[in-house]
């Protein structure tokens, strides 16, 4: 009885801390939605709607995404089951300001009754975030290409787009070379650990160790063996690979459409530049779905690779108000449902494995 009374009590308050987040969204886009209303007449709404089954697109190649990680690490789940979690997890990235981080939690969190431990789920998170990275770097070269095809390679593109393709690998080779190594992950991920006991006690006193330093090493040891098992059938991460490159694909054009929904037929070069751009900035900003912070990095990165900022700001602005409306209600649906116990589904032949 008093575990279901917490449940329900935990249930509620996370339910309300969303409501708050949202209601501090709303107000944080409050300009940039009078500024969408004010432009609608100046678009045509017909290519405008094309954005809906781009964006359905995104996320279905999204879902193929976390469903070909699982299932090379053993879980085979539904493909709509993971289109679904990747819409909850859209909405958890954008509502709540933690700059990427929510979502490794809720992961764990939301299939930690499907007996898929935290340490396989936040690997599966990272290798997302990873194969992600790397549909970026070609995507860079892609948009450098076609800027120079264009005479629009400015030193201002070709700096931008080399440093980030540039921090990008480095960052993935010293993550995988961090998870690769049992003794580096533990004594790396340990440090971190007893940083933020530090950090947790110096507001609260009682107990020096919040985070338990034992189940964090069990949970690295086990995050490192995943990895491993990953790192043994690399080439059976070419179809995840091509989804990740899918869905970074079907956002550009969801961008790429406002404009032409403007009337404007800019070099795509420019929109896959400032994309990338927007996005690594995205996942390291603290406010909620990185507003301000997006919409400054695209304008301008757009303006050095010779597209007008009368042009970019309200191309840049409508996208983001129309792509948050499009992913914020079924991202909060499920999210709602996921939070009344509504299970994950795996496939017909798994679930009769998984009740024997």
């Amino acid at each position: 009885m008093g575990g279901k009374l917490r449940s329900t009590r935990w249930k509620l308050a996370l339910n309300i801390i969303t409501i708050v987040a949202l209601v501090a969204l709303a107000y944080a886009v409050r300009d940039q939605l009078a500024d969408t209303l004010s432009n609608f007449r100046k678009v045509n709404l017909w290519v405008l709607l094309l954005m809906i089954p781009l964006q359905v697109g995104n996320y279905y190649f999204q879902g193929k995404l976390y469903q070909g990680l699982f299932r090379l690490l053993g879980d085979r789940f539904r493909t709509r089951s993971m289109v679904r979690m990747a819409l909850e997890l859209a909405f958890v990235n954008t509502v709540f300001p933690s700059g990427g981080v929510s979502g490794f939690s809720y992961i764990s969190i939301r299939l930690k009754d499907e007996r898929v431990s935290a340490g396989k789920a936040t690997l599966v998170q990272m290798m997302r975030f990873i194969l992600i990275f790397i549909a970026f770097q070609a995507m860079l070269f892609t948009g450098l290409l076609a800027l120079a095809i264009g005479g629009q390679a400015s030193d201002v593109a070709i700096l931008v787009a080399g440093s980030l393709a540039t921090l990008l690998l480095t960052g993935t080779l010293l993550m995988g070379y961090v998870i690769g190594g049992k003794q580096r992950i533990n004594a790396f991920f340990t440090f971190i650990t007893r940083v933020l006991n530090r950090i947790i006690h110096v507001v609260r006193r009682k107990n020096p160790e919040t985070i338990s330093i034992k189940k964090a090493e069990a949970a690295f040891t086990e995050l490192h063996e995943n990895f491993m098992q990953l790192r043994r059938n690399l080439r059976t991460l070419r179809w995840p690979l091509l989804f990740a490159l899918l869905a970074c694909l079907t956002e550009v054009a969801t961008i790429y459409i406002v404009y032409v929904a403007f009337g404007e037929w800019v070099n795509p070069g420019a929109v896959i530049i400032a994309y990338a751009v927007a996005n690594f900035a995205g996942l390291i900003s603290i406010l909620p779905g990185g507003v301000g912070v997006y919409e400054a990095l695209m304008t301008g990165v757009l303006t050095a690779s010779g597209v007008p900022a009368a042009i970019s700001l309200p191309v840049t602005v409508m996208y983001r108000v129309l792509n948050m409306l499009i992913q914020l209600a079924p991202g909060y649906w499920f999210y709602h449902r996921a939070l009344h116990s509504e299970p994950i589904a795996y496939e017909d032949d798994v679930v009769v494995q998984k009740k024997d």
